[in-house]
């Protein structure tokens, strides 16, 4: 079953909804409740998320940094990554190249 442009519960207090991905792109819109996490992992994509709304704290290598909206934040590829919501907060991530390990097509 296809999960492209549907909502679905990422962590507790985390939805996402992933668009249709390019040939080596794709985003995801990703909403947070207030104190939300997204937890700690990585992975050999690079990305790219930009704040529509809130305030989050974002842990990258162990270093910390807050991201508000209308900024954007870069992760690496293979960092140790995390994000939690310091209030209501919404990010639209970008990768490259595509997740296949979120996209059910």
């Amino acid at each position: 079953m296809s999960n492209i442009n549907v909502w679905e519960n990422a962590e507790p207090g985390v939805k996402r909804k992933i668009f249709e991905p390019g040939a080596g792109i794709m985003m995801m819109e990703v909403h947070f409740e207030d104190g939300a996490e997204g937890y700690i992992h990585s992975h050999p994509h690079e990305q790219l998320s930009y704040c529509l709304k809130g305030r989050l704290e974002f842990t990258i290598d162990g270093e910390k940094q807050v991201v508000s909206a209308g900024e954007t934040i870069y992760i690496p590829s293979g960092a140790k990554h995390g994000c939690r919501a310091l209030e209501p907060s919404a990010l639209l991530d970008s990768f490259t190249p595509v997740r296949e390990d979120l996209v059910k097509r």
